[in-house]
């Protein structure tokens, strides 16, 4: 080997000793670190008390059952107590601790609290016009018991003079994005899962940028979950230093704590109050295919112009000041109301989903698709991990001749959840249920389309951390034009996708089959 050759392999080594170095010794190394340490001791004391286990075991016994009886008469989704109880049976110490950890986290009930009275503060600007009422009760009254429970449950009204147009891929929704920001006048809000750097961020922030130097008020937010390992901790800093406002969601803390597991799952963008985006795309590269990561990255979202921005604007506000210590001028943002009715654009409900209302929001609008669909429900997800609840309903719809296609990946990414989402498959499909996967690569889109009328489009996949563990927003469509758009898109992936047969399920390989089993027991962790 040349000397030449030496110093490149001896060169090559430094920069990987540096960053293994930089990775490891990061604040957010130290942080996961301490996060371990934590965890380890929390698992460690109940060994270090072997010596007194004669006095303590009758008090674990004690405390095991009234935990168990707890989690049986406790409110929520049997699945999650079913997790819940298998933990305290095969660790009854560990198990018993650690749940009584989580259901007496003071953070969680602070969040619970502060987000109770920031709608409270935003339901002024959220009050439902009641000629939209009277106007959806003639047209469909499902719509209107569903339009109620969103308004009334969650603060979410139903509008009209509302413009939608469907982007089918990543692609389509970032060059619109582009256009659209550089238009703003007065304000921008953004909010966003994950935030990688790339082209199609770079791209953004460099608009952000000009914005602010023109005096657009411009405000940023990602979800701290970014901090492992796309962003360094400090990134806030330095988009501050561009004249933005930034913060990071949900921070991850070198301190345990259940509210770290809600992460900011939504994808938000408004602009000036009169143009807002969501959907399924995140700010980076695969979302609009520069960056090969799963084949192709099939992902979808839409845009709102007219008078249903103003809940995302109020949705996003209440994000952002979660942690906020002056009052917001909400009066500020809102949106300008179009005068006149366009009745061609039908009816749209902008809603959010949080895992502190007691109301899972997302998985009420997936019900109430399935349970009033006449002909047909098409669904894309990325991931089918799914209750009992939506099991029963899917399969219970099938069986009624309804038509139901749900569209996966055909190259997951991550192999465990498409383990578990393949022990679905045959009840699915004996059912009735028609299972296709996309074989150029990746769906990431999250959407529901029904009866040629009836849409929504969103962050919220169909599994456990979606429907009750994440923040997520979607938008319900109904009467109007771009429904067609969404049953044409569908139609076109279907024609690029394998239909999942019995006879392929029943060849799963044993360790498929074995992994995905056992991992279902896990499933509401997923």
């Amino acid at each position: 080997m040349s000397s030449e050759q030496n110093f490149k392999k001896s060169k090559v080594a430094k920069v990987a000793k540096k960053g293994l170095f930089r990775i490891v010794f990061s604040r957010t190394g130290i942080m996961l670190l301490l996060i371990l340490i934590q965890l380890g001791i929390f698992i460690m004391i109940p060994y270090y008390l072997n010596a007194y286990t004669t006095y303590i075991y009758g008090a674990f016994r004690a405390v095991s059952l009234l935990v168990l009886i707890h989690i049986i008469n406790s409110k929520g989704n049997p699945a999650f107590k079913m997790t819940w109880t298998l933990c305290v049976l095969v660790f009854p110490v560990v198990g018993s601790l650690f749940y009584l950890f989580v259901q007496f986290q003071i953070g969680t009930r602070f969040l619970k609290a502060r987000l109770a009275e920031l709608r409270i503060e935003t339901d002024p600007y959220m009050q439902q016009d009641q000629e939209i009422v009277e106007a959806i009760w003639a047209s469909k009254s499902a719509n209107a018991h569903l339009s109620y429970f969103l308004s009334h449950q969650v603060g979410f009204p139903t509008y009209r003079n509302t413009a939608v147009k469907y982007f089918p891929l990543g692609e389509d929704k970032f060059a619109s994005i582009v256009q659209e920001l550089k238009k703003a006048k007065k304000f921008i809000f953004m909010e966003y899962f994950i935030v990688e750097e790339g082209y199609m961020w770079e791209t953004i922030l460099d608009i952000l940028k000009e914005k602010a130097a023109e005096g657009v008020e411009v405000r940023f937010m990602y979800d701290g979950m970014c901090a492992i390992s796309m962003l360094p901790y400090d990134y806030p800093e330095l988009i501050r230093s561009y004249g933005i406002q930034c913060k990071m969601s949900n921070k991850i803390t070198p301190f345990l704590s259940t509210s770290q597991n809600n992460r900011d799952h939504r994808k938000i963008c408004v602009i000036d109050g009169k143009v807002a985006y969501t959907g399924g795309v995140n700010l980076g590269d695969e979302y609009i295919n520069r960056k090969v990561r799963f084949g192709h990255w099939k992902d979808t979202a839409v845009m709102l112009k007219g008078d249903a921005v103003q809940s995302f604007t109020m949705m996003f506000l209440q994000m952002w000041n979660i942690e906020a210590r002056k009052p917001e001028d909400y009066r500020k943002y809102l949106t300008p109301k179009v005068k006149g009715l366009r009745r061609e654009l039908g009816y749209v409900i902008p809603y959010a989903d949080s895992p502190y209302d007691d109301e899972n929001v997302g998985e009420e609008v997936y019900f109430h698709i399935l349970n009033h669909a006449k002909k047909y429900v098409h669904i894309m997800t990325p991931y089918l991990i799914l209750d009992n609840e939506m099991i029963t309903t899917l399969t219970r719809v099938a069986k009624c001749g309804i038509e139901v296609i749900i569209i996966m990946p055909h190259i997951p990414d991550k192999w465990y959840a498409f383990a578990v989402a393949k022990t679905y498959y045959k009840e699915l499909i004996e059912s009735g249920v028609q299972i296709y996967e996309y074989t150029p690569g990746f769906v990431h889109a999250k959407v529901f389309v029904s009866d040629d009328d009836t849409a929504t489009v969103g962050s919220i996949n169909l599994d456990y951390r979606s429907l009750y563990l994440h923040f997520e927003c979607g938008v319900f469509i109904y009467n109007n034009s771009e429904v067609d758009k969404v049953e044409r898109d569908f139609q076109q992936t279907l024609a690029k996708s394998h239909k999942v047969t019995l006879m392929e399920v029943k060849k799963q390989t044993l360790a498929t089959k074995i992994s995905g089993q056992v991992l279902r027991l896990i499933a509401p962790l997923m």
